[in-house]
This record gives C-alpha cells, sequence and structure tokens, in this order.
C-alpha cells in the first residue's frame, strides 16, 4: 500500500514537471498500446477461427476453378486481412501524433521560459529550470511512445502482411 501512495505521488510529481502536455502524451500512449494490445490478442485468439473457417467454406465449394470462384477467394483472403489489421491505420496515426505533441510540449516549455526571462529580466538558470524541464521531459516521453508504437505497429503490419500469404497459399485455386 505504501508502494501505491509513494508512487502516485512520483507519477503526479513527474506530470507536474512536464506540464499538461505530459498527460496529454501519456493518454495517447496508453490508448496506442491498448489499441495494439486489442491487435496481438486477435492475432493470438480471433484470427485462428477466422482462417478455420475461411478454410472449412473454401473446402465446402465446389467451384474452385472458375472466375468466380477467384473473385470469392480473394474476397475471403481480404476479409481475414482486414480484419487482422483492424485498427492498424488508427495504431499509426497515434503513432505519428506522439512526436508532435512532444514537439507542442517543447514549445509550451520554451514559452514558460521566456516568460521568466522577460519577468525577472535576467537569465538566471535557476529560474528558468522549470520551464526548461517542461520543454524536454514531454519531447522524451513523445518520442518514447513514437519509438515503442513503430516497433509494435511495424511487427503488426509484417504479422498481417504474411498471414495473408499464408492463406493465399492455402487456399488454393484447382486448375483444369
Amino acid at each position: 500500500m505504501l508502494f501505491l501512495i509513494e508512487f502516485s505521488h512520483a507519477l503526479r510529481d513527474f506530470l507536474e514537471t512536464g506540464g499538461q502536455v505530459l498527460l496529454v502524451i501519456g493518454i495517447l500512449i496508453f490508448t496506442m498500446w491498448l489499441m495494439i494490445l486489442e491487435r496481438i490478442f486477435y492475432f493470438f485468439r480471433g484470427h485462428r477461427t477466422r482462417v478455420k473457417d475461411a478454410l472449412k467454406r473454401w473446402k465446402q465449394r465446389e467451384d474452385k476453378s472458375s472466375w468466380h470462384a477467384e473473385q470469392i477467394r480473394q474476397a475471403m483472403i481480404s476479409r481475414v486481412a482486414l480484419n487482422l489489421g483492424g485498427n492498424l491505420p488508427v495504431i499509426k496515426a497515434l503513432v505519428a501524433l506522439c512526436p508532435l505533441l512532444g514537439l507542442m510540449g517543447t514549445v509550451t516549455g520554451m514559452i514558460e521560459v521566456f516568460d521568466v526571462m522577460a519577468i525577472t529580466g535576467t537569465g538566471s538558470a535557476r529560474s528558468m529550470a522549470s520551464g526548461v524541464s517542461k520543454a524536454t521531459i514531454p519531447t522524451m516521453a513523445g518520442m518514447v511512445g513514437a519509438l515503442s508504437g513503430v516497433f509494435a505497429a511495424t511487427w503488426l503490419q509484417r504479422t498481417t502482411r504474411r498471414e495473408k500469404m499464408k492463406l493465399e497459399d492455402r487456399i488454393l485455386l484447382e486448375r483444369h
């Protein structure tokens, strides 16, 4: 219990040091990782069921060689790939937003530095330290969120492509 109280105080101090933008970045990264974990969970649970269902429906078909059968095959493969890719474009957009919000944190922190300089009339490092931390911490958080999201999104995209190719190899047209 004491650990949780200390952790909450440390987290609050960190958020105060980084400014309001850091809270927005934290919410963005949390949302992005929820979506990434949902896709990973779908890959290990729901995707296999969809593939089995598609293979079962293909095996039940009598016509596996006509132009019409090719179109049905492509539609089945596309549906499975779309379900696997799911919200990948949204994840990529959130990844792109992370460094932009970090940059916004940099700008707001630097504005605070310039405000302190204007009010005090000096360039005292001690008085500017708060603004400098509000400029650097959101930048770091945005970059860390973007990097982690890039790796996860790349893995998800590669997995989607690989699974689509596997399904294409398993649902074959019969040539006469």
